[in-house]
């Protein structure tokens, strides 16, 4: 069974959260979510959420990583020395990074993951996608790396990241269950 990491920090995007929790693990993929300051933490539009553990108790041990965005949520990922160690660790393996929304741009372009590659973000963050091809599709993938857009691409993401981890089969069967297509 695949195993990704979910990062989770205050003032996080609940949809952009929720969604890739829920459709990956309907997929039968194993999700953490890893906590950053503590373990119940609140959405920028006031819905909290209980991670399963602290980012620091995170083991590499992972297929990869998905990064909700939101403000400050993705700030306060990208402040995390815990969260940058880990997303750069499991880059170099090459293993899944996934970032939504702010994320692109705030957490993986200053690490310099997002170098010579193809990407996108919420719009305005462009600016800060720094070393990448800037895209306005709602969802790139370029190699083990996957962008998209914000809320409204939440679904479109969680199928792609479904799609790389599982096959294209299970990313059907998803979409078929939560009425997608």
């Amino acid at each position: 069974m695949k195993k990704i990491a979910l990062l989770l920090a205050q003032g996080f995007e609940e949809v952009e959260a929720v969604t890739p929790v829920d459709y990956l693990r309907r997929a039968g993929i194993e999700v953490q979510v890893a906590g950053i300051g503590g373990t119940v933490l609140k959405g920028a539009h006031g819905l909290s959420v209980g991670a399963d553990l602290g980012v620091e108790d995170l083991s590499e041990d992972l297929d990869g990583v998905v990064i909700p965005g939101g403000l400050p949520g993705a700030s306060n990922v990208a402040a995390s020395k815990e969260a940058q160690v880990l997303i750069q660790v499991l880059h170099r393996r090459g293993a899944l990074v996934a970032a939504i929304c702010a994320s692109p741009a705030f957490v993986l372009a200053p690490l310099g993951i997002l170098e010579g590659k193809k990407a996108t973000c919420y719009p305005g963050c462009e600016g800060d996608l720094t070393g990448a091809e800037f895209s306005t599709r709602r969802v790139v993938r370029d190699g083990n790396v996957i962008t998209s857009r914000g809320p409204g691409t939440a679904a479109e993401f969680s199928l792609e990241i479904i799609r790389y981890l599982a096959g294209e089969a299970k990313a059907a069967e998803v979409s078929g269950q939560t009425l997608q297509k």
